[in-house]
């Protein structure tokens, strides 16, 4: 029997993207719909989506492409990039990633697909490799104490100056900056410094003053010409002198052979450890590092792993010390950072595993031998050479006709040097310089063919530093970095941490305001090719025809999915974007004349970066209230809009609102605003809810940020990396963030945000292949679904849990907030026993006591199946069972399976069980737990202990005597 479908239809591709992208079929989709009660995904966005600002005209985008046809674009745009041997530096270097972590780690969705780690129990693995990475950090900066990571070099420098600021309590409003730092660092610096009232002193190490007013120093080390500075073992004391704090901003693998900053007084360090096994991806995304003195740990941006133990008394490990201090101080905190780059933290964090210390000494050895090498040859010809003592990159005189001849030389043999000002030329080496490419490199600068043999001149070349430079500490110390050096035992390792580590491998993560859906094969294949990965930032422009058109269209893409044509890829974390959106209004402000204007509305349920963001923009917070559906307080808000009318900056609303609900009032809202001279900055993490159904530019939105990392498909990384780029209105389009090294895009201002001009630019491949495989017919379906979804979801749990809140006909956005107080009154049962007790049946929690106490906020996006659905609430429904049980008195309320949970395999098998339920129950709640179970690695943490016994880095080796 023949199926009726139109022969016509088989001209075109049968690999359909947005079939494999959407998790129900329209078969199911039907079912759900009849569940919730209308008859087509229309109808029910009609009844969702408030009639002012619902868009029914089609996204204006590329007609959809299969996953062929789009791997093979993207391809071709890579090749279109010209992979040059660089040798520019400037904290960019050419990595060896090794193909064990490549292909195990970066490329496993076991590892990408992952959380922030805000549930301990099933994140131990990646928590371990986290702490794995704290340690190296720890140990090779000189340092008590690092945390998981930072954005990029710049915003860490950035950041280091902000916990500056607070341990001398802001009254001091002066920081120096050596100008042999990194470029890209001193524009970050200052452009965060601005806003904050701080002035930043650029000057040479040797002339720098020091007084009341200094609130620190930053230097580089080695210096950006490669040079180890001697004032740089004074450095420290004369800023401790006047009760000022030291930053050093320093070369990861140098400091296997200098003495780390710790012990030259430093009191934070902070860089990039990209050229531990990360590619650089034209700037991104690399794990940025952090340390400092113990005396400052709860001041520590970011995020920092601890050492705690269970309920049984065994070792597990944690997020400690709230580090998302925004949600607790929210606009007195001192950084917005809620994020890290784990995925890449993990990586490097593993690269130091796979060598230990003496790998990475012998690396960075070949490294300063190769570089002295390259000095000798260049002093024998008669170049001046900017002397040493010099790690990785030799600077040398060279103007005029001498000059363009070199770099024509360069050019035709693919090789970049860095024109490092107006009289000097530089290279810098890195581990994958062959000897082949040296004797380019050699006849690139010199013009003839090297004379003395390789043997020769490593015999006159030194390989360690002299004197007070010279390392003499152990570092690297713990049997972690001593184990895994063989192959098959890394392998094995990271398999055993992957198996501790609930991912999206493994079941739905609904977590409200997280987006976590599918991470598509297709869309992360570009990251690894060659032309996109092997590119540095500041290469020449020529080189990069494929990132510019595939940037380009992007930014396109999202200037119609928003409805604003202005767009900005550099901000590389949601924070980040925020930080971008705020500055840009306040530079279109102080450019018409209205720099005086500071006030920034907040409503009261925001995301706590939201206050933070705005401080760090030089704004003051006025906090809006809500009203008892959730939405801004329309009354409240017209009030405070006039009463500041004068000095209004901006609103900062986040929509659908952070309680999952459309508001009605959103374009009287933005008519308020403006009205009162104000802009309206939208929070875009809930974007999921909008693409192809409401554009923020058609109902008043000035700026928005979104979430490339939610919305648009990059995967979260277990915490990072991320992309947050803002698309703003035409009147604020010349006040996007610039840089100082290369211009992006439609930029107006040299003011950067982020280190690289187009931030985490090698994961912006991921967003690109998401869109043009969806289509915009394809993303309107994929947002329609993700509300079916969680109207589905909630229908399904009606009667077992109060949803909160919903829209004016009763249905919610893409998330939901089911509220647990009132069985915590019942019978003492938490949000967190329900969020513990979803582990034993697979799952990962909701988002838990936020944006309301003691409450789960659920999204299940549209990439999740109709069964995984129903398997998640047939979890909750047998937990609100349990529940029930304990309420009735059939369960006891202090040993339960609920106040107990999770339960571990060895708590399980234990020959003694004491608890009033069976085992069985404990381990396998449900049919679907049987056939494929996970266990948590731990019992429930104790994060009291954690914090009153604060460990942030491998445990010591007596901990393995015993």
């Amino acid at each position: 029997m023949h199926e009726s479908i139109p022969k016509s239809t088989l001209l075109h591709p049968t690999d359909r993207f947005v079939d494999r992208h959407i998790g129900p079929s329209n078969e199911e989709i039907a079912e759900m719909l009849s569940e919730v009660g209308y008859a087509s995904l229309d109808a029910l966005i009609e009844a969702t989506v408030p009639a002012s600002i619902l868009r029914n005209q089609p996204l204006d985008l590329p007609v959809a492409k299969s996953e062929s046809a789009m791997i093979a674009e993207a391809s071709r745009l890579a090749t279109q990039n010209k992979v040059t041997r660089s040798y520019m530096g400037m904290g960019y270097h050419r990595a060896v990633v090794p193909p064990v972590i490549q292909r195990n780690i970066l490329e496993n969705p076991a590892w990408y697909t992952q959380y922030t780690p805000y549930q301990p129990e099933i994140s131990q693995g990646r928590l371990e490799a986290l702490l794995n990475f704290q340690t190296m950090i720890s140990e090779m900066t000189g340092l008590e104490i690092a945390n998981a990571s930072l954005l990029d070099e710049g915003t860490a420098a950035a950041e280091a100056m902000s916990l500056a600021m607070s341990v001398t309590k802001g009254k001091r409003h002066k920081i120096l900056v050596a100008s042999d730092c990194h470029p890209q660092t001193i524009a970050v610096v200052q452009t965060r410094a601005e806003p904050l009232g701080v002035e930043v002193l650029v000057e040479d190490l040797s002339g720098m003053t020091f007084d009341k007013e200094t609130l620190g120093v930053i230097v580089q080390y080695p210096a950006t010409d490669g040079r180890v500075r001697e004032e740089l073992l004074g450095v420290s004391e004369r800023a401790h002198d006047v009760g000022a704090l030291s930053i050093f901003a320093a070369d990861l693998l140098s400091l296997t052979l200098l003495t780390p900053p710790g012990e030259l007084g430093a009191d934070i360090v902070v860089g990039t450890s990209q050229r531990f096994g990360v590619p650089m991806g034209f700037g991104g995304p690399h794990a940025a590092y952090f340390s400092t003195r113990e005396a400052y740990k709860r001041k520590i941006p970011g995020r920092l792993v601890g050492v705690t133990r269970d309920v049984r008394g065994g070792q597990a490990l944690r997020l400690a010390l709230q580090t998302r201090e925004q949600h607790i101080r929210r606009d007195k905190a001192t950084s917005n950072i809620c994020t890290s780059q784990v995925l890449l933290a993990v990586m490097a964090g593993m690269y130091a595993v796979y060598h230990g210390p003496q790998g990475l000494k012998a690396i960075a050895r070949r490294v300063k031998l190769l570089t002295e090498i390259l000095a000798l040859v260049l002093e024998d010809g008669g170049a001046n050479v900017t002397p040493g003592p010099r790690f990785d990159t030799v600077a040398f005189e060279s103007t005029g006709e001498a000059r363009a001849t070199i770099l024509a030389r360069a050019k035709a043999a693919g090789v970049e040097l860095r024109e490092l000002d107006g009289v000097r030329l530089s290279a810098t080496l890195d581990e994958a310089v062959t000897l082949d490419e040296l004797d380019v490199l050699l006849e690139v600068v010199t013009g003839k063919k090297r004379e003395q043999a390789f043997e020769v001149l490593a015999e006159r070349a030194p390989v360690a530093f002299d004197g007070a430079f010279a390392r003499t500490s152990d570092f690297l110390t713990h049997p972690t970095f001593h184990r895994y050096h063989a192959e098959h035992e890394l392998l094995r390792y990271m398999y055993r941490l992957q198996q501790r580590d609930l991912s999206l491998t493994t079941s739905m993560i609904p977590l409200g305001s997280c987006t976590m859906k599918l991470n598509a094969t297709a869309e992360m294949i570009p990251v690894t090719m060659e032309g996109f990965g092997a590119i540095h930032p500041f290469t020449d422009p020529e080189h990069t025809a494929g990132y510019r058109a595939m940037i380009g269209e992007l930014e396109s893409m999202l200037a119609e999915i928003t409805g604003l044509p202005g767009v900005s890829l550099q901000p590389n974390a949601g924070s980040q974007g925020e930080y971008a959106g705020l500055l840009t209004i306040r530079e279109h402000l102080a450019a018409t004349g209205k720099g005086d204007r500071n006030i920034c509305l907040i409503p009261s349920s925001a995301h706590g970066t939201n206050p933070a963001s705005a401080v760090m923009a030089g704004m003051k917070v006025v906090v809006v209230a809500c009203d008892d559906l959730g939405n801004v307080d329309v009354e409240d808000l017209r009030e405070k809009a006039n009463t500041h009318r004068d000095a209004l900056a901006a609103l900062m609303v986040t929509y659908p609102s952070t309680h999952g609900v459309f508001e009605e009032k959103i374009v009287e809202i933005c008519e308020i605003v403006h009205e009162a001279g104000g802009q309206v900055y939208m929070d875009g993490a809930n974007m999921n809810a909008q693409v192809g159904v409401c554009r923020p530019g058609d109902f008043g939105v000035d700026v928005c940020h979104l979430n490339l990392h939610k919305t648009f498909c990059i995967p979260h990384g277990g915490g990072g990396p991320g992309v947050g780029p803002i698309a703003v209105a035409e009147h604020l389009r010349p006040y996007l963030p610039g840089h100082n090294v290369i211009q992006p895009g439609d930029a107006g201002s040299a003011k950067p945000v982020s280190a690289a001009p187009w931030g985490s630019a090698g994961i912006l491949p991921i967003s690109w292949m998401y869109m043009r495989l969806m289509g915009g017919e394809g993303l309107r379906k994929a947002t329609q679904v993700a509300i079916l979804n969680a109207n589905y979801l909630a229908k399904k749990l009606e009667g077992h849990y109060e949803v909160l809140y919903t829209g004016k006909n009763g249905t919610v956005a893409h998330e939901f907030i089911l509220d647990l107080r009132p069985i915590a009154q019942a019978c003492g049962v938490t949000v967190v026993d329900v969020a513990k007790r979803l582990m034993d049946y697979g799952f990962h929690a909701p988002t838990m006591s936020w944006p309301v106490p003691g409450s789960l906020m659920v999204e299940p996006t549209e990439s999740e199946s109709k069964e995984e659905l129903d398997r998640f609430a047939d979890a909750m429904i047998a937990i609100r069972k349990e529940i029930a049980e304990i309420e009735s008195g059939g369960a006891d309320r202090e040993d339960n399976l609920l106040v107990n949970a999770p339960h571990t395999a060895e708590v399980v098998m234990a020959d003694e069980w004491t608890h009033g339920y069976a085992r069985e129950r404990a381990a396998f709640p449900a049919d679907w737990v049987r056939a494929s179970k996970f266990w948590p690695s731990v019992g429930r943490v104790d994060d009291a202990f954690g914090d009153r016994n604060l460990m942030c880095s491998c445990p010591p080796l007596s901990d393995y005597e015993e």
